[in-house]
Protein backbone atom coordinates (compact mmCIF):
# COMPACT_ATOMS: atom_id res chain seq x y z
CA UNK A 1 0.00 0.00 0.00
CA UNK A 2 1.29 3.34 -1.11
CA UNK A 3 -0.15 6.44 0.77
CA UNK A 4 -0.05 9.51 -1.29
CA UNK A 5 -0.63 13.28 -0.22
CA UNK A 6 -1.31 13.68 -3.61
CA UNK A 7 -2.28 12.18 -6.50
CA UNK A 8 -0.69 12.04 -9.81
CA UNK A 9 2.54 12.54 -8.99
CA UNK A 10 5.93 10.15 -9.14
CA UNK A 11 7.33 8.01 -6.43
CA UNK A 12 9.83 10.03 -4.48
CA UNK A 13 13.02 8.56 -4.87
CA UNK A 14 15.33 10.47 -2.34
CA UNK A 15 15.26 13.40 -0.23
CA UNK A 16 18.29 15.30 0.23
CA UNK A 17 19.56 18.50 2.57
CA UNK A 18 22.92 17.97 1.47
CA UNK A 19 23.96 21.37 -1.08
CA UNK A 20 25.42 20.32 -4.69
CA UNK A 21 28.11 22.14 -6.57
CA UNK A 22 25.14 23.11 -9.36
CA UNK A 23 23.62 25.72 -6.84
CA UNK A 24 20.25 23.49 -5.29
CA UNK A 25 21.12 23.31 -1.66
CA UNK A 26 18.89 20.00 -1.39
CA UNK A 27 16.10 17.87 -3.54
CA UNK A 28 13.73 16.11 -3.38
CA UNK A 29 13.91 13.59 -6.67
CA UNK A 30 11.15 11.37 -8.41
CA UNK A 31 11.28 9.13 -10.66
CA UNK A 32 8.47 6.95 -12.67
CA UNK A 33 8.10 3.70 -11.97
CA UNK A 34 7.56 3.05 -15.76
CA UNK A 35 8.41 4.66 -18.91
CA UNK A 36 5.78 7.37 -19.93
CA UNK A 37 5.37 9.36 -22.69
CA UNK A 38 2.31 11.41 -21.95
CA UNK A 39 1.28 13.35 -19.21
CA UNK A 40 -2.14 14.24 -18.14
CA UNK A 41 -3.55 17.54 -17.26
CA UNK A 42 -3.76 17.06 -13.70
CA UNK A 43 -0.07 15.19 -13.64
CA UNK A 44 1.27 18.45 -14.89
CA UNK A 45 -0.44 20.38 -11.89
CA UNK A 46 0.80 18.08 -9.79
CA UNK A 47 4.20 18.91 -11.32
CA UNK A 48 3.77 22.59 -10.41
CA UNK A 49 2.17 21.88 -7.16
CA UNK A 50 5.39 19.77 -6.06
CA UNK A 51 7.82 22.16 -7.69
CA UNK A 52 6.16 25.31 -5.69
CA UNK A 53 6.64 23.03 -2.58
CA UNK A 54 10.06 24.82 -1.11
CA UNK A 55 8.02 28.25 -1.75
CA UNK A 56 5.52 27.41 0.37
CA UNK A 57 7.27 25.63 2.91
CA UNK A 58 9.28 28.81 3.69
CA UNK A 59 6.46 30.78 3.72
CA UNK A 60 4.90 28.57 6.11
CA UNK A 61 7.61 27.81 8.24
CA UNK A 62 9.74 30.83 8.18
CA UNK A 63 7.20 33.42 7.02
CA UNK A 64 9.52 34.71 4.33
CA UNK A 65 10.73 33.88 0.87
CA UNK A 66 14.51 33.68 -0.26
CA UNK A 67 16.22 33.20 -3.47
CA UNK A 68 16.53 28.98 -3.31
CA UNK A 69 13.05 28.52 -5.01
CA UNK A 70 14.67 30.48 -8.02
CA UNK A 71 14.75 27.39 -10.38
CA UNK A 72 11.74 25.38 -9.21
CA UNK A 73 9.40 29.09 -9.99
CA UNK A 74 11.00 28.86 -13.25
CA UNK A 75 10.17 25.03 -14.24
CA UNK A 76 6.93 25.68 -12.57
CA UNK A 77 6.12 29.31 -14.92
CA UNK A 78 7.78 26.92 -17.75
CA UNK A 79 5.23 24.16 -17.48
CA UNK A 80 2.66 26.47 -17.03
CA UNK A 81 3.08 28.10 -19.95
CA UNK A 82 3.54 24.97 -21.83
CA UNK A 83 0.07 23.71 -20.73
CA UNK A 84 -1.62 27.14 -21.86
CA UNK A 85 0.36 27.92 -24.98
CA UNK A 86 1.34 24.37 -26.72
CA UNK A 87 -1.02 21.43 -25.24
CA UNK A 88 -4.60 23.19 -25.13
CA UNK A 89 -5.07 22.55 -21.98
CA UNK A 90 -6.90 25.78 -21.44
CA UNK A 91 -10.65 26.76 -21.76
CA UNK A 92 -9.70 30.28 -23.47
CA UNK A 93 -7.49 28.94 -26.05
CA UNK A 94 -8.58 26.13 -26.54
CA UNK A 95 -6.58 23.71 -28.56
CA UNK A 96 -5.25 26.68 -30.83
CA UNK A 97 -1.07 26.79 -30.36
CA UNK A 98 -0.02 30.08 -29.11
CA UNK A 99 3.71 29.27 -28.81
CA UNK A 100 6.16 26.62 -31.26
CA UNK A 101 8.96 25.59 -30.52
CA UNK A 102 12.25 25.85 -32.77
CA UNK A 103 14.97 23.71 -32.97
CA UNK A 104 14.25 21.21 -30.24
CA UNK A 105 16.98 19.28 -30.16
CA UNK A 106 19.25 22.35 -29.63
CA UNK A 107 18.02 24.11 -26.80
CA UNK A 108 14.29 24.23 -27.42
CA UNK A 109 13.68 28.34 -28.48
CA UNK A 110 10.45 28.87 -28.45
CA UNK A 111 8.50 31.85 -30.09
CA UNK A 112 5.02 33.21 -29.74
CA UNK A 113 2.60 33.26 -32.24
CA UNK A 114 0.08 35.47 -31.54
CA UNK A 115 -0.70 39.16 -30.75
CA UNK A 116 0.38 41.37 -28.04
CA UNK A 117 -3.16 41.31 -26.33
CA UNK A 118 -3.40 37.30 -26.55
CA UNK A 119 0.23 37.43 -25.20
CA UNK A 120 -0.67 39.36 -21.71
CA UNK A 121 -4.06 37.19 -21.79
CA UNK A 122 -1.28 34.24 -21.81
CA UNK A 123 0.91 35.96 -19.12
CA UNK A 124 -2.47 36.53 -16.92
CA UNK A 125 -3.19 33.10 -17.30
CA UNK A 126 0.00 31.34 -16.35
CA UNK A 127 0.36 33.67 -13.41
CA UNK A 128 -3.41 32.14 -12.61
CA UNK A 129 -2.42 28.97 -13.09
CA UNK A 130 0.84 28.84 -11.52
CA UNK A 131 -0.69 30.76 -8.29
CA UNK A 132 -3.61 28.40 -8.12
CA UNK A 133 -0.81 25.28 -7.70
CA UNK A 134 0.88 27.38 -5.64
CA UNK A 135 -2.34 27.50 -2.93
CA UNK A 136 -2.84 24.04 -3.74
CA UNK A 137 0.87 23.42 -2.48
CA UNK A 138 0.86 25.81 0.24
CA UNK A 139 -2.62 24.13 1.92
CA UNK A 140 -1.11 20.62 1.35
CA UNK A 141 1.40 21.52 3.94
CA UNK A 142 -0.44 23.29 6.51
CA UNK A 143 -2.56 20.61 6.52
CA UNK A 144 0.16 18.38 7.43
CA UNK A 145 2.25 20.67 9.48
CA UNK A 146 3.20 17.92 11.98
CA UNK A 147 4.21 15.76 9.02
CA UNK A 148 6.63 17.86 7.47
CA UNK A 149 8.04 19.24 10.91
CA UNK A 150 8.79 14.77 11.43
CA UNK A 151 10.22 14.73 7.95
CA UNK A 152 12.46 18.26 8.82
CA UNK A 153 13.75 16.35 11.61
CA UNK A 154 14.85 13.33 9.99
CA UNK A 155 16.50 15.15 7.45
CA UNK A 156 17.90 17.21 9.71
CA UNK A 157 19.74 14.02 11.66
CA UNK A 158 20.25 11.90 8.60
CA UNK A 159 20.75 15.07 5.80
CA UNK A 160 19.44 12.24 3.29
CA UNK A 161 16.81 9.40 2.91
CA UNK A 162 15.27 6.98 0.51
CA UNK A 163 11.91 6.43 -1.27
CA UNK A 164 11.49 4.07 0.94
CA UNK A 165 12.47 6.06 3.96
CA UNK A 166 9.85 8.34 3.28
CA UNK A 167 7.07 6.10 2.67
CA UNK A 168 7.96 4.40 6.01
CA UNK A 169 7.54 7.97 7.93
CA UNK A 170 4.74 8.65 5.49
CA UNK A 171 2.76 5.73 6.39
CA UNK A 172 3.37 5.65 10.16
CA UNK A 173 2.63 9.23 11.16
CA UNK A 174 -0.35 9.50 8.75
CA UNK A 175 -1.29 12.72 6.87
CA UNK A 176 -4.16 14.76 4.79
CA UNK A 177 -4.40 13.85 0.97
CA UNK A 178 -5.15 17.35 -1.19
Amino acid sequence: YKRQLQKNTEPVQKITIVPRTMGALGYVMQTPEEEKFLNTKKELEAMIVVALGGRAAEEIIFDTVTTGASNDIEQATKLARAMITRYGMSEEFDMVAMETVENQYLGGDTSLCCSADTQKEIDHKVVELVRAQHEKAKKLLVDNKRLLDILAMHLYEKETITGDEFMEILNKEGGAAL
